[in-house]
């Protein structure tokens, strides 16, 4: 039965929405009057087919999806809500009806929806999923998959909870560590910009009128205060094209490569890139061998998880090395990319058959090194960006103060 967003009035004139079932739009609004409420907007929940709409005064212009966008963490609450429903002896279509009702998010709510609309209709939880990619990766699709072919569904979505809630927390991390050091940059910037435009121009009609030699930092601070008042304009130019067309570059195959080659190769973030990766490709892999899914389905999914194109070769040279017979752990070892720690464990776990473990314990300890090398990285990068900053406006100070000096000893 179709499932229909509305919005109306109840017998107090106040606004109300919700979701709720009926064969059609006049079901709808016959059902909500009994309810006492008064129907002004409609629309049939879900993605697929054509989308039944009030009309007239019922009609309804959703503008809600350019607002709000769906994020990891109302996929994980969602996940771990359903896997405690399953737990607990709750039927799938059930399980589902109950949390349309609490999700706060309009696109999941939606999702939602729909997705038990299909399974109501007899489809399985991972074919009603895969109509949503947005919200339900290959990963986590391929993951249900397993879990309802094996009967152990709550379970895998557990794990899958689990496995994203790390995920969220290891991002934001990495995004913490940075926020500091880019505040930094933004504020120093800004304090510049200020100086070189309001300051530093007074400071020049002085020179003008002194009509004095003066030394080359001097020269050289007007002629950059002259191309932000009188250019500021071509500046933007520059710096937004540069942008785009670096973005642009990153799209082509051989410049992905470089700049991934890059992340992994630069001073002081290339480990730390490499170690963010190696940890979500334990982190992946073990979890999906763990919810059943096999190892080459696994392994072409994982790939991208990487978010790196270098390393993404060498796990798709590693599965079909696999499909020749070879172990995980030689082609990794091979490609140099892998830390031999990592293949040591992987070597380790399948020679035992505990390889999902040994991911598991791989994960946590790059997570761990991850966090550790943040720590050191925000503590080096602090002092050494108060002594930039510290040095730029000491070139201005030294540049501005010169020639007063100068001019006092001639008066002298």
């Amino acid at each position: 039965m179709p499932v229909f967003a509305y919005k109306g009035l109840d017998a107090r004139g106040k606004q109300v929405k919700g979701l709720k079932e009926a064969d059609s739009g006049k079901v709808l609004r016959s059902i909500l009057r009994k309810e006492g409420i008064y129907v002004t907007e409609f629309k049939q929940s879900g993605a697929s087919g054509a989308a039944e709409k009030g009309k007239g005064l019922n009609r309804e212009v959703d503008v809600s999806g350019l607002f709000t966008r769906i994020k990891p963490q109302d996929v994980g609450v969602f996940t771990r809500q359903l896997a405690t429903l399953l737990k607990a002896g709750i039927p799938l279509a059930e399980s589902l009806a109950a949390l349309v009702d609490q999700v706060e998010n309009p696109k999941v709510r939606e999702i939602v929806a729909d997705v038990r609309r299909r399974v109501n209709e007899g489809s399985s939880l991972a074919a009603a999923m895969e109509a949503h990619p947005k919200m339900f990766p290959a990963l986590y699709v391929n993951m249900v998959r397993s879990g309802e072919t094996a009967g152990n569904l709550d379970q895998v979505l557990f794990q899958l909870a689990d496995f994203t809630d790390s995920q969220i927390q290891l991002k934001g991390k990495v995004l913490s560590a940075l926020l500091y050091p880019m505040i930094m940059v933004g504020v120093g910037g800004l304090i510049m910009t200020i100086l070189m435009v309001v300051v530093v121009p007074q400071i020049v009609q002085l020179f003008d009128d002194m009509k004095q030699a003066l030394p080359w930092n001097t020269k050289l601070l007007i002629a950059l205060s002259d191309l932000l008042t009188g250019y500021w304009w071509a500046v933007i130019v520059f710096f937004v094209g540069s942008f785009f067309s670096v973005r642009a570059w990153k799209r082509t195959e051989s410049g992905r490569r470089r700049w991934d080659r890059m992340r992994l190769s630069m001073p002081l973030f290339g480990d730390l890139n490499r170690k963010v990766a190696v940890s979500r490709f334990a982190a992946t892999l073990g979890t999906m061998l763990a919810a059943g899914v096999p190892l080459l389905r696994a392994l072409d999914i994982v790939k991208n998880v990487m978010e790196n194109s270098i390393l993404e070769k060498i796990v798709d040279g590693a599965k079909e090395s696999i499909k020749e017979g070879e172990s995980i752990a030689a082609p990794l070892k091979r490609s140099g990319e892998f830390p031999s720690l990592v293949v040591h464990m992987i070597a380790v776990g399948e020679r035992s058959g505990q390889l999902e473990t040994m991911l598991h314990n791989v994960a946590e300890a790059y997570q761990t090194e991850v966090e550790m090398k943040l720590e050191r990285l925000t503590t080096l990068l602090e002092p050494l960006m108060i002594v930039v900053m510290g040095g730029a406006v000491a070139f201005i100070v030294f540049s501005i103060l010169m020639p007063i000096l100068q001019m006092n000893q001639m008066v002298q």
